[in-house]
């Protein structure tokens, strides 16, 4: 028994070695140099993704059901009637646009019908039933004239219908184009 106290006592008065981490740094170096790049394109993933994550929880807790449940039956209930009485108050609007729509658009039916029965009658009594709308039609154009500049009667350059394309009427000399194939040599 003296013995393996020694021995104890040996192993305890020796101190431990490489009480630091520098045997790993050899290592470390050679994996960081083999596999750095990836580790750095990792560990910009890992952020993007955490930070993505944090957002949509953020949003999701704001937008949450949960967060409904903690609310009285009572403020439910009048929002939900408040919604309801914009959705009528709405729906009544686009009824009162549509119902005016429909005046305007019958207005414009019975004017053409009462042009359509003048035509018709002027036409019965021998009259040009075109005659009003060429009136309305040349003052719409005298007013669009004026704004336009004024039209200019352009003279032809010859006045003896000469064409250069047609040979015609350039004198008593006249070119023509020699025949297109193979020569017939005699």
């Amino acid at each position: 028994m003296e013995a393996q106290d020694g021995a104890r006592v040996r192993n305890e008065d020796v101190p431990p070695q490489n009480q630091d981490l520098s045997f790993l740094l050899p290592s470390v170096t050679a994996f960081l140099s083999e596999y750095g790049w990836y580790v750095a394109f990792v560990c910009v993933g890992v952020y993007l993704l955490i930070q993505h994550l944090r957002k949509n929880r953020s949003t999701d807790s704001q937008s949450s059901p949960v967060s409904m449940t903690n609310q009285d039956p009572e403020s439910v209930v009048m929002r939900q009637a408040a919604l309801e009485a914009s959705r009528r108050r709405m729906q009544e609007e686009q009824d009162a646009r549509a119902a005016e729509f429909k005046e305007r658009q019958q207005r414009l039916e019975e004017e053409k019908r009462r042009q359509k029965i003048e035509m018709w009658d002027s036409m019965k009594e021998g009259k040009s039933y075109k005659g009003k709308l060429q009136v309305a039609e040349n003052t719409e154009e005298a007013a669009s004239s004026s704004s336009l500049r004024p039209k200019t009667d352009k003279k032809p350059l010859r006045s003896s219908g000469y064409s250069p394309l047609s040979g015609d009427g350039g004198g008593t000399c006249s070119w023509r184009p020699g025949r297109r194939g193979p020569s017939t040599g005699g």
